[in-house]
């Protein structure tokens, strides 16, 4: 048996890495809202799939909680714990600030049927308003698909990574018996079945004949946003992360990992307009991701970039970032009275940038960090745990 000891290094160019991601996923929402009218084409295309940035977390997320606890002696009550100690004070703070656009938007929609209903909303929201609070405080929105982006709409990837968690300790002991062939199966076997949920989707139509960004339905909703479908992302990280605890740590393959996976990434950008949304939306970068995150924690030369603190702290406030970003992009670029949007030029951008960074700083540093350390679980002796002999 190979043990797996406690002496792993921090890795916080991928803690960086995330907020990358999310601004990723902000590019998109910005150009959905129609605020991002400046930059290159390339980048405009690089930002018209950055909802692909939440495929990216999923991937982290299997990967981190797997360096982080695999031969852990950790009960299920204590990770469950420490994990509603991590992701729950931003989410709180993030629903009190959205609340009175939430509550008020919903009401508007009440009262003006065919003026709000055709768009981005889904018309489900509305008339089961209390509903939805319920399913969105409680991180079961996903499950619901007309209640998938509800309240703030980024919110949905927690329920599903709620799921994850959920699962993670009776997961891991699993993945951990399986062979290296097995875990590396994990990744075409996740990948087909995303490929295949969308495809079928393409195929049958159930929503309607177009599907393009603005499409909603019920089913598109599942397709995108339900926590099984999403489910082997999750996997593909979680495996990622077994293989790269159990193999050597060669730097020289690093770069070639890194490069392969931003390859794919711009390869896909590239050729985004000749590709189903619904395709690149779910599963289809999962593994470029994965391939990307195993070469970063194999810290290619020049990742001291990555890991200054500065750089660091940024990925720290990824998350109340990531959280907040739709309501600061919609307050700073629209121009609610004249119906139109302001701030076009790089330099309303990067004055955006910076007001959301240190908003995200602030909610990181007053309320995420104390209430985590008030919620978490005690510190217990950790011992390590011995890992089981591949089948």
């Amino acid at each position: 048996m190979t043990a797996i000891t406690f002496d792993r290094p921090r890795l916080p160019a991928l803690t960086t890495v995330r907020f990358f991601a999310a601004l990723w996923v902000a590019l998109f929402h910005m150009q959905a809202m129609n605020s991002f009218h400046f930059g290159t084409a390339a980048l405009r295309q690089f930002a018209s799939i950055g909802y692909c940035g939440v495929s990216f977390f999923f991937v982290l997320s299997g990967f981190i909680l797997v360096y982080t606890y695999a031969g852990r002696a950790t009960t299920v009550r204590d990770f469950w714990q420490a994990r509603f100690a991590r992701i729950y004070p931003a989410l709180a703070f993030c629903l009190l600030i959205t609340a009175p656009f939430f509550i008020i938007g919903c009401l508007m929609m009440r009262d003006h049927y065919a003026q709000f209903y055709v768009r981005e909303w889904a018309p489900w929201i509305a008339p089961h308003l209390w509903l939805s609070a319920i399913l969105s405080v409680t991180l079961t929105e996903a499950w619901i698909p007309q209640a998938a982006l509800a309240w703030n709409m980024p919110n949905w990837s927690l329920s599903v990574e709620a799921f994850f968690y959920l699962l993670f300790p009776f997961m891991l002991p699993r993945m951990m018996r399986l062979s290296r062939r097995q875990l590396l199966a994990i990744a075409p076997v996740g990948w087909l079945f995303g490929i295949g949920c969308t495809l079928a989707y393409l195929r049958f139509h159930p929503d309607g004949a177009v599907v393009d960004p603005t499409t909603i339905g019920p089913w598109i909703n599942a397709v995108k946003f339900h926590p099984l479908i999403r489910l082997p992302e999750f996997l593909m990280g979680m495996a990622a992360g077994l293989l790269f605890l159990r193999s050597e740590r060669n730097r020289r393959m690093a770069w070639p990992l890194v490069l392969t996976g931003m390859a794919s990434i711009a390869a896909v950008a590239a050729l985004s307009p000749r590709i189903p949304y619904l395709v690149i939306h779910t599963s289809l970068l999962a593994p470029a991701f994965a391939v990307l995150v195993y070469g970063v924690a194999l810290r290619p030369a020049g990742v001291e970039v990555l890991e200054h603190k500065v750089m660091e702290a940024l990925g720290e406030a990824s998350y109340p970032f990531y959280l907040l970003h739709s309501m600061v992009i919609s307050m700073f670029f629209n121009d609610w009275k004249a119906g139109t949007t302001k701030h076009q030029t790089l330099l309303g951008f990067l004055t955006w940038l910076l007001i959301a960074v240190a908003i995200a700083v602030l909610v990181d540093r007053l309320i995420e960090r104390p209430l985590r350390r008030l919620l978490r679980p005690k510190k217990k002796p950790v011992e390590a745990a011995p890992l089981p002999a591949p089948a």
